[in-house]
């Protein structure tokens, strides 16, 4: 990929009071990393629906520059949904703090690390669309998690004598991305609509609109989990309310439309591609100001997919089809009185 488009990506990614601040190491650049895991990953992938799941052992090698940092790692297999249906499913990678410093990992403690749920080219280029949605959220929101790309070639110590290799990409830590933006995690069980920043909230629903996704909540969680579903909750500390709201965990979405994905029970659509809108009710003027905050940024949008070049043309026209065909509905005004106003649940909300 041109290193142009990586450095207007990196920018437009990037609320305006974030650019300000210095990145780690690790988010200071879109270029891909290129990384060796060697550890049980077979281990981690057979405990994967273990109740408790021990971290094992491992390093981990990423070449910086003509330098490759060797470090400690620990392992575990990670997600809810990802744990039951993938054969690879994504991993922990816990680091030692005291061997970071200095090295690309500097301030990183546990990284996600998302991998392709299978093996095979299709789920390699589900797994690049997954990465370009995390690109399209950061471009329309201020509060974000930030990604980077890294091309793992796995070596497992487990007695497997098994390699292979595949793109990946590794997710901020929550408590770092709390702290860029001078915030902390909220850690409650549910919330109610009058505790949440309306701005962001809205902003978030209609970009689960448009990007086909019903897997998600702004106000809870399945039971004996924080709030909320696929959604981290942001406030100072301290704070009752005005909690904002973060998405992130976007496979199952229609723009992806990934095999193993499903449709939940109480959703009244059959397919994942048609687009459902599950927002609470508002004031209209809010979900005129998120349509009008991603209208700003459509020629953006569509370049993130249509430049990168690691998509075939098949995933990329498709995507980019579903995105302008979003773009379409959503100043379609018969639609959007439809679709948007007439379909939010509840009472409207004010403030």
């Amino acid at each position: 990929m041109p290193k142009a488009f990586f450095l207007i990506c990196f920018t437009l990614c990037l609320p305006v009071f974030a650019l300000a601040e210095e990145p780690p190491p690790l988010f200071d650049s879109q270029e891909t990393i290129k990384a060796v895991l060697n550890a049980p990953v077979y281990q981690a992938y057979r405990d994967k629906m273990k109740k408790e799941r021990l971290y094992l052992e491992g390093t981990w090698a990423q070449k910086r520059g003509e330098q490759t940092e060797r470090l400690s790692v620990k392992i575990r297999a990670r997600g809810n949904y990802r744990r039951k249906v993938c054969d690879l499913p994504p991993l922990q990678l816990n680091f030692k703090k005291k061997e970071v410093a200095g090295t690309l990992m500097a301030g990183q403690d546990k990284l996600k690390l998302v991998s392709p749920c299978e093996r095979g080219e299709k789920y390699q280029q589900l797994l690049y669309l997954e990465y370009l949605v995390y690109q399209l959220f950061a471009l329309y929101s201020d509060f974000h998690f930030r990604t980077r790309l890294v091309e793992v070639a796995y070596v497992d110590s487990g007695g497997e004598n098994n390699r292979w290799s595949s793109q990946n990409f590794l997710i901020e830590d929550v408590d770092h991305m709390a702290a860029r933006y001078a915030l902390e995690e909220v850690n409650v069980p549910y919330t109610m609509r009058v505790e949440m920043d309306l701005a962001q909230t809205a902003l978030i629903e209609v970009f689960q609109f448009m990007i086909g996704n019903v897997d998600y909540s702004t106000l809870k969680s399945p039971e004996g989990e924080n709030c909320c579903h696929n959604t981290k909750l942001l406030a100072p500390a301290g704070a009752k309310k005005g909690y904002v709201p973060v998405a992130y965990d976007f496979d199952s979405s229609g723009i992806i439309n990934a095999p193993y994905a499903t449709v939940p029970n109480n959703v009244p659509i059959r397919r994942l591609t048609t687009r459902y809108f599950l927002g609470w009710c508002k004031e209209e003027r809010r979900y005129r100001e998120a349509v009008a905050r991603i209208n700003e940024r459509k020629s953006q949008a569509i370049a993130l997919f249509e430049e990168f070049p690691l998509l075939s043309d098949i995933y990329r026209k498709r995507a980019v089809k579903y995105l302008e065909d979003s773009y379409d509905d959503l100043n379609n005004e018969d639609y959007f009185e439809r679709k948007i106003l007439g379909q939010c649940r509840g009472e409207v909300i004010e403030g």
